[in-house]
């Protein structure tokens, strides 16, 4: 049975994230708290430095006229300012209303005009462009952090937004403290408009109160330590990066941050961390790239490779299941640790004591691989409005293919169709001049619905199954979740990018997929005919529909019978953040692919 988690940590919850980050910088001034890159070198701060630099951005709003709980957008990439501006919004007594860098103008123009943003801090001109396009007339100033694209009476640098705070500190010396020992615990901190599938982005309206305690909950989980490195390049305007910097507060570690997703590689070699949290795709990518490759070469390194992680999957079943490791299958383990695992740590800096898996479902087999190399994934769960964790394993009693238990102090049932409700402090107030919304998402007696089907065992840990809208119930009446199948594909195929299954009132199940760009050249490159080929002349060769056909049969010897993929087809281009298809998180808009490619799925039932 697994051990109770410890509550106590609710009876001194501060009033507000202000008071957090005032409690965190008396405890430890002089840890590193920041690092960034700044002229192509890595630079720290420590939290007493961090600390002198929010409360400057925090008194320049002031000095602007900034109320309590008036919106202020952030649209930035993850950097450091973004950290500085957020927190320095929050000390305020204002509430960041957050924007994807990535989001199209008219969506950022109804982000700041539904949330009413009397301020907004972006990154470039290109985001100042969308910051202005903004209709509502409650937006007053502009603050860009590319000191070249400010320049006027309504918009001015990040630079001088700190130079106006310094300037009214000087004159009024309390004034963020005082500002920050006024906030609520119930006072909006943020509001979050989610990226959506369908529709209009809805803003998510999430308390100082939901924030404390996530960061504490987690603490409170006891696997995360002052000395910890985290690399964060997790989207800030997520949720999911929004509670590593609770998580940061409550405990203390160090972030190195860089949102460039392509540098996440080089820049876990420089860092060095000791955790880092990120989406699924990111590991599927990783053990793609590292299979894949391994394949390529063939011959004795495939087969010493193969013969590891058969030895590192076996001790760890053993060990899960409480049976001796033989002392013969523990020196061949030592042995393929320093050969093959080893190396495969080095690729992610040497240090990670463990990744943390969230928003969407990782593939058991995946996180079992990366388990035999040394690499824990923990799985965390949550939404939004549950300000991103509701969910997390632990590196003491983590259970491959679970999400964890609920966060201590915070409960969960499920519903008569198996939906997962939960409540707690980290619920959401609701959705922002959304009422009706709002009401039809809670339950009667005020659980929050998540829309995903899950299981519990004995212990509280939940496995989520998939969204219940997602579920395919095929003309047989036969139901398969899309979601367990799509992972299933992912833990099979090293080369593939996105696997779709679609079947909904239909007589049997089709695929839709996209494969790695670079791991399918890197593939093509090892065949002379194939190697100056494009992408798109690649998915439609015969050797590349042969190769996918192989894993497409080895998928089906897995599944049931009506969850087999009869059919499926292959995309002449990946799907992408930018091409609409997927979220700023990395899951897929599947409504909209499915709207977009309906003419070749109905080709797969001709």
């Amino acid at each position: 049975m697994a051990a109770t988690l410890d509550t106590r940590f609710l009876d001194d919850l501060a009033p507000s994230l202000g008071v957090m980050l005032q409690r965190r910088i008396a405890r430890t001034p002089d840890l590193e708290a920041f690092r960034f890159l700044s002229g192509g070198k890595w630079v720290s701060r420590t939290w007493r430095e961090a600390g002198v630099e929010i409360a400057e951005a925090a008194a320049g709003l002031l000095a602007l006229g900034m109320k309590p709980e008036d919106r202020v957008a952030i649209i930035s990439s993850t950097r450091y300012e973004w950290i500085v501006a957020d927190l320095g919004i929050m000390c305020a007594g204002g509430a960041t209303t957050t924007v994807y860098p990535t989001t199209a103008a008219d969506d950022a123009a109804y982000i700041l005009d539904d949330a009413g943003c009397r301020f907004a801090i972006v990154e470039d001109a290109e985001q100042l462009a969308k910051a202005r396009s903004a209709a509502h007339p409650a937006l007053e100033h502009v603050i860009v952090m590319d000191a070249a694209a400010a320049g006027s009476d309504e918009v001015s640098s990040f630079n001088e937004l700190c130079e106006r705070g310094r300037a009214y500190l000087d004159e009024h010396p309390d004034a963020v403290t005082d500002a920050t020992a006024a906030i609520e615990p119930d006072a909006l901190a943020t509001l979050i408009y989610t990226s959506g599938t369908t529709g209009r982005p809805k803003g998510v309206r999430l308390t100082h109160r939901s924030w404390v305690y996530e960061g504490e909950a987690l603490k409170a989980l006891g696997f995360l330590f002052d000395d910890d490195v985290n690399f964060l390049w997790l989207p800030m305007s997520h949720s999911f990066g929004k509670v590593i910097l609770s998580t940061q507060l409550a405990v203390g570690f160090a972030s190195a941050i860089d949102g460039r997703v392509d540098k996440i590689i080089d820049n876990l070699a420089v860092v060095k961390p000791t955790f880092m949290g990120a989406a699924p795709r990111i590991f599927e990518k990783a053990y793609g790239k590292i299979v894949s490759t391994i394949q390529a070469e063939g011959g004795v390194k495939q087969k010493l490779f193969d013969k590891a992680f058969g030895v590192g999957v076996e001790v760890d079943r053993r060990r899960a299941a409480g049976e001796k490791v033989s002392p013969a299958l523990a020196v061949q383990h030592r042995v393929f640790d320093k050969l093959v695992f080893h190396k495969i740590r080095e690729r992610f800096g040497g240090r990670v004591r463990f990744f943390i898996s969230g928003s969407a479902p990782l593939n058991r087999e995946i996180a079992e691989w990366f388990h035999a190399a040394g690499i824990l994934i923990v799985e965390g769960y949550g939404l939004t409005e549950t300000a991103a964790g509701a969910f997390c394993g632990r590196p003491v009693d983590n259970r491959f293919g679970t999400v964890g238990r609920a966060l201590p102090g915070s409960e969960v049932r499920l519903g008569d169709d198996g939906e997962v409700h939960v409540r707690g402090p980290h619920i959401m107030e609701g959705y922002h001049n959304l009422p009706e919304v709002t009401a039809e998402t809670f339950t009667d007696d005020g659980w929050l619905r998540t829309g995903d089907r899950g299981t519990l065992d004995g212990d509280g840990f939940l496995t989520v199954t998939g969204r219940l809208k997602d579920l395919i119930k095929t003309s047989g009446g036969k139901i398969v979740p899309p979601a367990v199948v799509e992972a299933s594909f992912k833990a099979i195929c090293p080369y593939v990018s996105q696997f779709l299954v679609f079947g909904d009132a239909r007589p049997y199940c089709v695929a839709l997929i996209t494969l790695d760009p670079d791991g399918i050249a890197a593939w093509a490159s090892e065949h002379e005919n194939l190697a100056v080929l494009d992408y798109a002349e690649l998915v439609s060769s015969p050797e590349v529909t042969e190769l996918v056909a192989g894993y497409i049969a080895e998928l089906n010897e897995r599944l049931n019978p009506w969850e087999t993929i009869k059919r499926w087809s292959l995309l002449d281009a990946d799907l992408s953040i930018e091409g609409g298809e997927l979220t700023p998180s990395m899951k897929v808009r599947r409504g909209l692919v499915e709207q977009a490619q309906r003419e070749r799925i109905d080709a797969l039932y001709a």
